[in-house]
């Protein structure tokens, strides 16, 4: 069964929509940019995420094997969501720039971002 969520960035110029499941496995990740933001992972797929308001607002960063791209709203610097090199079909939505109101029960699953290979190795 799927849910429908909303949020975006802090000041708002980014906002989102998608379906996603009612109990998502979201990952919390402990590598070096996740770590420093606090992102909490939780995927949509492609086709079931909308981008309502903002690509304009968005600014791109990439670093490692370049292979995640990282977007950040360039008015107040928050990633609210990004495509994950883990999930080439789905986009990370940050469950910290959901908005109130969602009645998700999320099951949330450690992930060793430190040690990145053998860890998607795992993912089921």
């Amino acid at each position: 069964m799927k849910a429908s969520i909303s949020g975006g960035c802090h000041c708002g110029a980014v906002r989102f929509e998608a379906k996603v499941e009612k109990a998502p496995e979201m990952l919390d990740c402990n590598c070096s940019i996740c770590a420093r933001t606090g992102f909490l992972h939780m995927f949509a797929p492609h086709q079931d995420f909308t981008l309502l308001k903002g690509d304009v607002d968005l600014t791109s960063y990439r670093f490692g094997s370049g292979q995640a791209e990282h977007l950040f709203c360039k008015i107040c610097g928050v990633k609210s969501f990004y495509q994950p090199r883990s999930h080439p079909d789905s986009w990370s939505v940050n469950y910290n720039c959901l908005d109130a109101g969602h009645d998700l029960q999320p099951k949330i699953i450690k992930f060793d971002g430190q040690n990145w290979e053998s860890s998607k190795a795992g993912l089921a």
